[in-house]
């Protein structure tokens, strides 16, 4: 007998059934993100300089969310890439003596000055910082002062073409096309510059009186570990002034956000979902003389689920399980935001990010019209029934839901889909490795291997699942010895080789960017230690081999 269920019941069991937890080695978006990092990793910004590079992050809603709802969560892949030769730093700051490996040997730093609108920056050169040779500190040399980095242009790298602007970010067209999905998938590049200290415009942050203990004290220091970064964008009101528009920068807090979003539970990741899907579909942008207006964004989303999660205590979120009730709450506290004018910034006190160019009334009205029941009904239809879109649904399912005059022909239809679902995600991990398996070594084909480069992908892989990156080492070995048979062991190859074999990658850079015999000698001595009283095996061999190169290559050397 089926038990007659209310319609927000069936739509909370619904989500609740099919947003799976989604090890990361199950996502194709995962591996296609990571390629796409290697990509940028390898890419030549300086010709006269390979050292020169982008280094990679994969923010938005690939690094923020841990679970897999039926309807893709993912639109574009979003990156953003600091210049490993840029650095920002606060007002005030004492310039570094030591950075992390991936940083060049010469860096650029910048400090953060404040503008008239909070969150938005201007970077001021005030140091050149270059790496000692002997003890890897470096030693700064002070600009003159009124100098400023522009937020224009981006360099973009060899072999990247850049096809549109839209805000700080660099769209591409569509990239790449997974096994069994329709859509393409787009990149989203976003240029910044490294801060790695925690802003002092969001000094209260850390600090401030928190009732229920979210986000956990262990997840604030790695927030704050983390630092930030400085996207090249102006205020709005700014855009139009030349000067401005040049000079303006604003704080990133993306690093932030996914370490604050990945330790929401369960249970509030999919509501953040649903707050994301029904704004995006809903468009409540539309004014009723059509005129130009900004709608809420994701980031207004993104704001409204970081407070609550710190507002709101754990009853509230787990008491009653009824997700539709909690998005309509949601809801009409973003709508009470609104009427006041007012949505503050999750990390800078007093950063208001409502303006007048939202049409307030318009947005307002219209959550505020929004209750259970509509909620429950525009999830039905507009979510629940999209799902029979899907290419691979098969038609019993869809007649099913052909007639669901009831709410017990609705539940059986939905559980029907759900059942579905279920055995659809056990086709996930073939797909995934076939990903890789295709695309990876035509990825490096069309993009040879660098050190740092090699040192992204492993990194990536590693994350995404231990055996990801054993694959990824064999198939770098074959990488290179095809590369050897055509150029020879160069000084590249040989690097890369010696990364491979568990060099560390500093000492890799420092033999790169200051070729002495002693740093050849000493990177021959370390894989001597390494193969010191081991048994015989191919890898043996390499690492012989490869110690000898460098002996050699320390007796070519100028000193």
């Amino acid at each position: 007998m089926s038990i007659e269920l209310s319609l927000d019941d069936i739509v909370t069991e619904f989500l609740l059934s099919t947003c799976q937890l989604c090890p990361a080695s199950r996502s194709q978006h995962a591996v296609v993100a990571a390629l796409l990092c290697g990509k940028r990793a390898s890419a030549w910004l300086d010709e006269d300089d390979p050292d020169v590079a982008h280094i990679p992050l994969i923010t938005g809603s690939f690094a923020e969310f841990y679970i897999k709802p039926i309807l893709p969560l993912f639109g574009d892949i979003d990156v953003m890439l600091h210049e490993n030769t840029q650095l920002a730093i606060p007002r005030g700051h004492p310039p570094p003596t030591q950075l992390p490996d991936e940083f060049h040997n010469y860096v650029h730093v910048h400090e953060i000055i404040d503008s008239p609108f909070l969150g938005y920056v201007y970077l001021e050169f005030r140091y050149l910082l270059t790496q000692c040779s002997d003890d890897d500190n470096y030693n700064a040399v002070e600009y003159d002062r009124g100098q400023y980095l522009l937020n224009r242009p981006f360099t973009a790298g060899k072999g990247v073409k850049i096809i549109k602007f839209h805000g700080p970010a660099i769209g591409k067209s569509a990239v790449l096309r997974l096994p069994g999905e329709s859509a393409w998938l787009s990149l989203d590049q976003v240029p910044c510059v490294r801060c790695l200290m925690w802003p002092s415009q969001a000094a209260d942050w850390p600090t401030r009186h928190r009732n229920y203990n979210w986000p956990d004290s262990a997840t604030l220091d790695r927030v704050v570990s983390n630092g930030c970064d400085v996207v090249p964008v102006a205020h709005r009101q700014c855009r139009q002034h030349e000067r401005m528009a040049r000079l303006q920068w604003r704080l990133s807090f993306s690093r932030a956000e996914i370490v604050l979003i990945n330790s929401l539970s369960r249970l509030q990741q999919i509501i953040y979902h649903m707050l994301r899907y029904f704004i995006k579909t809903e468009r409540l942008t539309d004014c009723a003389d059509n005129s130009e207006t900004r709608s809420l964004s994701n980031y207004h989303i993104k704001t409204l689920m970081l407070w609550a999660c710190e507002l709101k205590s754990r009853s509230w979120w787990n008491g009653d399980v009824n997700l539709v009730r909690i998005c309509v709450q949601l809801l009409h506290t973003l709508a009470h935001w609104l009427t006041n004018g007012h949505c503050q910034h999750y990390f800078i006190n007093n950063c208001n990010l409502v303006d007048n160019s939202l049409s307030l009334p318009n947005i307002r009205d219209q959550l505020m019209s929004v209750d259970e029941t509509w909620l429950s009904t525009w999830f039905a239809h507009n979510y629940i029934q999209k799902c029979l879109q899907l290419n691979d649904c098969p038609q019993n399912i869809s007649r099913l839901f052909r007639d669901v005059t009831t709410s017990v022909k609705l539940h059986n239809a939905v559980s029907a889909l759900v059942v579905w679902n279920q055995d659809r995600s056990l086709l996930w991990l073939k797909r995934v490795l076939g990903t890789m398996e295709f695309t990876i070594p035509l990825t490096l084909y069309h993009y040879p291997l660098t050190v740092r480069s090699y040192v992204s992908w492993m990194t990536h892989w590693t994350k995404i699942e231990p055996y990801f990156s054993v694959y990824f080492k064999a198939v770098t070995f074959l990488h290179v010895a095809s590369r050897s048979l055509k150029h020879g062991l160069n000084n590249k190859l040989m690097d890369i080789l010696a990364t491979v074999c568990g060099l560390q990658f500093a000492d890799i850079k420092r033999n790169s960017y200051h070729s002495t015999s002693v740093l050849s000698l000493n990177i021959a001595a370390k894989l001597m230690k390494v193969v010191a009283n081991k048994l015989l095996s191919t890898m043996l061999l390499i690492q012989i081999e490869l110690s000898k190169a460098y002996l050699y290559r320390a007796l070519r050397c100028k000193d």
